[in-house]
């Protein structure tokens, strides 16, 4: 009777009325483990949590920049810039920039399953392409909201350090929104397709120019609102193909600042045409003065020529 019966159901779990009710399965594979300090964190916004869970459930090599995580999720990279920099205030990530003996600088992104203290960013010293060794995690905190970190000993009376920030610093605040893209007041076809066929050209003018059919539905908008300014496809061509980098790494990025930045002002308004004058003319049978555009007679004697016939 004390035997346990493996194939038994479990019993139904009554629902919680004012609460969440779980419902948990065991994980066999393919899981990660994530810390209630992270999970409930009372000063990270959703999308930092959410982030930090993403980045580590990723094997160690994957690509966590801004580009490769904005293709990833539906968040802009504003949002998903300032997740990053919110995890990094909270000790969660870090980025480290060296450069390498090439002149190239590379970024390494080091993820803390554990919040770390919160101090002065650690610079190695350049070493081939050998990537820093990540420092070694803090002890592991309580759950719940980590407590802030232990101050140091107060340093010996002097003027205050410009480069050692403190604990409680606040967050960096987040980058301003780019501005929209123009767009056309009146939408119009054949301009359209004038628009899209430029953008789709731009690489027979210059190859670092080779657009995703995806830019050019982006851009094509843009372009249109150049158009409608009176502005020549010529001059939108050489705009946008004019003194370029070296090697643009985001061509439709370049090309849609310089769609936004440079857009030309709207033409003045056309100024109404004067009403024509018609000039005085000196009646060739009554020698009086009338207005016609051409010289003859007036209108009664025309009329005294017309009865007399």
């Amino acid at each position: 009777m004390d035997t346990q019966n493996l194939s038994a159901p479990a019993c139904a779990q009554p629902l919680n009325p004012r609460g969440v009710t779980h419902i948990n399965t065991k994980h066999t594979n393919r899981f990660t483990v994530v810390g209630n300090h992270l999970s409930q964190h009372r000063r990270l916004s959703l999308t930092a949590i959410g982030l930090a869970c993403h980045i580590q459930s990723l094997p160690s090599g994957a690509r966590v920049d801004i580009k490769t995580l904005t293709d990833r999720f539906p968040e802009g990279e504003t949002r998903i810039a300032a997740a990053l920099r919110e995890l990094e205030t909270h000790g969660y990530l870090a980025r480290i920039r060296e450069r390498l003996p090439s002149g190239r600088i590379v970024t390494h992104t080091i993820s803390y399953n554990q919040p770390r203290a919160v101090r002065a960013p650690h610079r190695p010293e350049p070493s081939g392409d050998r990537p820093p060794q990540p420092p070694a995690a803090p002890p592991s905190p309580p759950l719940n909201d980590p407590p802030p970190p232990e101050p140091d000993p107060a340093p010996a009376p002097g003027p205050p350090s410009e480069t050692t920030p403190t604990p409680d610093a606040a967050p960096a605040p987040a980058a301003p929104p780019k501005p929209p893209l123009p767009e056309p007041q009146t939408p119009d076809l054949d301009r359209h397709r004038t628009a899209t066929a430029l953008l789709a050209g731009l690489h027979q003018h210059d190859p670092r120019l080779l657009l995703a059919e995806r830019d050019v539905r982006h851009l094509a908008p843009a372009v249109a609102a150049w158009l409608e300014r009176e502005v020549s496809p010529e001059a939108v061509r050489h705009a946008l193909t004019a003194n370029l980098p070296p090697a643009p790494r985001h061509p439709a990025a370049l090309l849609a600042h310089r769609l936004t930045e440079s857009l030309p002002p709207p033409p003045p308004p056309s100024a109404p045409a004067s009403p024509r004058t018609v000039p005085l003319q000196n009646c060739d049978g009554c020698d009086r003065a009338f207005r016609a555009p051409e010289p003859g007679r007036c209108r009664e004697c025309r009329s005294t020529l017309l009865e007399a016939a």
